[in-house]
């Protein structure tokens, strides 16, 4: 075949494809017709498309902003966690210490419960104390200077051998003795003593504190009978405390104390004496038919707890030393009292004297210093 040789175009014509012109043209246009119909389909879902992204992109954004906040809030919270950790732990603390002082205020209080129990014990110990019989004897006292407590003092003091002790009734004259220190006594016979003149000094008590208790099983009888015996009143106590229709029990022993006269009872079974304590008064029959009141009261065990002391003079006495033994006892303390005694030797009234020989031990017994007081 040429190449100038012509084609024609062959049709079948048992196929369904438009013969004429204006079939063709009436399929060119619908066949544009669905290429429009394509193109606005594309359009539509390039603009769905950018809708899409347009969301997804706001979404992200809102996810960015979201997951600040989120990160915000968390830093938030934390930031209150961190402060309500702290105000937990500053209530927790503030509880322990509330806790600590209510349990110091409950102590306390016990302590001041017991301290209150142990004075109202101890007044209604002080409110029944033994009778004692006093008289104003002229005698006054600055009440600022009054002592709270006394106590007579009773000291015992180990004289030196070869040493005496003189108390004169006038204090100057102690101090003038003092002053010379040295005096020359003479014993007659051309016999001459040299004797020193030295004070006295006795530790003696400043202050003293007691612990005391009220004794489960003694009692403290007073106000007894001047006129029996002190055997028989011990019997007849010890015979009345022991009956129980009496209050009393199985006695122990009895003693009497001297310095006051009254007598302590004590009792076998603790639970007898605050019976008979609570009670006080009792009837006690001394003589056949006669009945005599006496009064009951707690016994107190006391212990020294604090005790403090001083160095004291004594006013009117003086102590002599350097005496030899050259005469007998008697003799040389009379001479010694009759030297001393004169004014010329610078002496005066003598109210006691004691001299003790080598050789001897001799405790004086020291009390509490009354020169006005009677001495008949």
């Amino acid at each position: 075949m040429s190449l100038h040789e012509d084609f024609s175009l062959v049709m079948d014509s048992t196929s369904d494809s438009p013969n004429t012109l204006q079939e063709i043209l009436t399929a060119i246009n619908n066949i544009k017709l669905q290429h429009n119909q394509l193109l606005k389909e594309q359009q539509d879902l390039n603009n769905a498309r950018n809708d899409q992204e347009d969301l997804a992109k706001q979404f992200r954004c809102r996810t960015v902003k979201m997951k600040m906040s989120l990160e915000e809030d968390n830093i938030a919270q934390a930031s209150d966690v961190d402060v309500e950790k702290s105000k937990k732990a500053a209530m927790c603390e503030e509880d322990g210490k509330l806790r600590r002082e209510i349990q110091k205020t409950l102590e306390e209080l016990q302590r001041v419960e017991q301290s209150t129990q142990y004075l109202k014990h101890q007044t209604d110990v002080s409110s029944a104390v033994p009778e004692k019989r006093v008289v104003f004897t002229g005698e006054t006292n600055d009440g600022a200077n009054a002592l709270d407590f006394d106590v007579k003092p009773r000291l015992v003091y180990p004289m030196k051998e070869g040493t005496a002790l003189i108390t004169f009734e006038d204090k100057s004259v102690a101090q003038k003795i003092l002053t010379v220190r040295e005096h020359k006594v003479d014993l007659s016979n051309d016999v001459i003593l040299t004797l020193e003149a030295k004070p006295i000094l006795l530790l003696m008590p400043s202050q003293i504190e007691l612990d005391t208790q009220v004794c489960p099983c003694r009692i403290l009888v007073s106000n007894l009978s001047k006129k029996i015996p002190d055997d028989r009143l011990l019997d007849k106590l010890e015979i009345h405390f022991s009956k129980s229709k009496n209050g009393g029990g199985e006695v122990d022993n009895s003693d009497m104390l001297h310095d006051s006269g009254h007598v302590v009872i004590t009792f076998v079974a603790d639970n007898v004496a605050k019976g008979l304590t609570d009670r006080q008064n009792h009837e006690v029959e001394f003589e056949k038919g006669k009945k005599h009141t006496v009064k009951v009261t707690p016994f107190l065990n006391g212990e020294v707890t604090q005790f403090q002391t001083r160095l004291s003079t004594c006013e009117r006495s003086v102590l002599l030393t350097g005496i030899p033994d050259i005469m007998e006892q008697e003799n040389l303390q009379d001479l010694l009292e009759i030297h001393f005694q004169k004014t010329s030797n610078g002496g005066g009234e003598i109210d006691c004297i004691l001299y003790n020989p080598v050789g001897q031990q001799t405790m004086a017994v020291f009390e509490e210093d009354c020169p006005t007081q009677d001495k008949s």
